[in-house]
């Protein structure tokens, strides 16, 4: 059973303090809210969190959908106790939303591959595929863009092409599951043991893709609405699906919008066309404005680089610096350092100005 899921000589060896405290490894298949199921080698059990564990855990450290736990089995019952959370690989995470301190939201955890899923007849971004391949590569996953209902699309190829332009290499498939269209260049990318998961807004078709994988009905669906062309959201938990080739695929609830956490090589990676004009400047403390041998400008002027992909980059950067802001207290301090120096500079020159009217 555990391997199947994915288990390996790395995972056991990691284990291997847990196993001398009498509890057995599992890894997480379905997470709602506060409950769990997990694989073991005793089968799919009910899961909770211990006392203890619940307690003391941070933000972030709550077990989601993909992870490797250490349980304590209720023998007879079909349950399990959750006491700890392997470390994790390959992780995607957003900025939570709601109010109060900002704070990552781990989506899935020991993925291998992101399978970055919009659909091809409605509400296309280009720019929304830019933060959700920074959130991959910041976690250390490959990413793949999926472009789903290609077969309703008339234009398909324009708008594919439109997002080739900001992938820089990560796959771009336009499947669709119903008519099986670019089906089996997506399976292509789904190895046994290995997991998948798949990402994107509500209503683009990831649960219909699983069940087309799996060759049977595993998520609920809904037919799209017939006034905007959209699907309708219908997965409300995440869960880890074994598909028939032997690979694992984890179908994710819809998310309005991805704010990025603590992602600040994973745009570098997404823009790193921009990182290459960047580094051309004459000086290496550029602000990119009206500083002498300034490569990005010059790169603006001549149409080499896009300016709505450098206002995106900018609006990223500064997302970021705000939340550094906020969580960091030696960032805040910094900045108000900045601004007080700008408020004292303002009032001399205003004080020579004056003096010299």
């Amino acid at each position: 059973m555990l391997e199947r899921y994915g288990w390996s000589e790395v995972l056991q060896r990691q284990f291997a303090s847990y196993a001398q405290a009498g509890l057995l490894p599992a890894r997480v298949i379905i997470q709602q809210r506060s409950s769990y199921f997990v694989a073991s080698e005793a089968g799919e059990l009910s899961a909770t969190l211990s006392g203890k564990f619940a307690h003391n855990a941070l933000d972030g450290d709550y077990p989601v959908a993909g992870d490797w736990v250490a349980i304590a089995e209720r023998t007879g019952e079909g349950t399990a106790i959750i006491h700890q959370v392997l470390p994790r690989n390959g992780i995607f995470t957003r900025r939570a939303a709601g109010p109060g301190a900002p704070r990552g939201q781990v989506i899935a955890a020991n993925v291998d591959v992101a399978l970055l899923v919009a659909s091809l007849n409605a509400d296309l971004s280009s720019r929304r595929f830019e933060r959700y391949l920074s959130a991959a590569w910041q976690g250390g996953v490959d990413p793949v863009i999926v472009l789903t209902k290609c077969d309703m699309c008339e234009n398909a190829s324009s708008a594919i092409a439109e997002i080739e332009a900001v992938a820089f290499g990560v796959p771009v498939l336009a499947v669709s599951a119903l008519s099986g269209e670019g089906m089996q260049s997506l399976a292509a990318h789904l190895h046994p043991g290995k997991t998948a998961a798949l990402l994107g807004s509500s209503g683009v078709g990831k649960s219909t893709l699983v069940n087309a994988l799996c060759g049977r009905t595993v998520m609920k669906t809904h037919a799209i609405r017939a006034g905007d062309d959209l699907g309708r959201h219908t997965t409300t938990h995440r869960e880890l699906v074994l598909l028939p080739n032997g690979a694992l695929i984890l179908d994710t609830p819809g998310m309005r919008e991805l704010g990025l956490w603590d992602a600040d090589s994973g745009v570098s990676s997404t823009f790193r066309d921009i990182e290459e004009h960047a580094s051309a400047c004459r000086f290496t403390d550029c602000r990119h404005g009206s500083e002498p041998g300034c490569a990005v400008r010059a790169a603006l002027a001549s149409g080499t680089l896009d300016a709505s992909r450098w206002n995106s980059f900018i609006k990223l950067q500064r997302e970021l610096a705000f939340q550094e802001r906020k969580t960091n207290p030696i960032a805040r301090a910094e900045e108000r350092k900045v601004w007080l120096r700008r408020h004292k500079n303002y009032r001399a020159e205003k004080k020579f100005r004056d003096r010299n009217e």
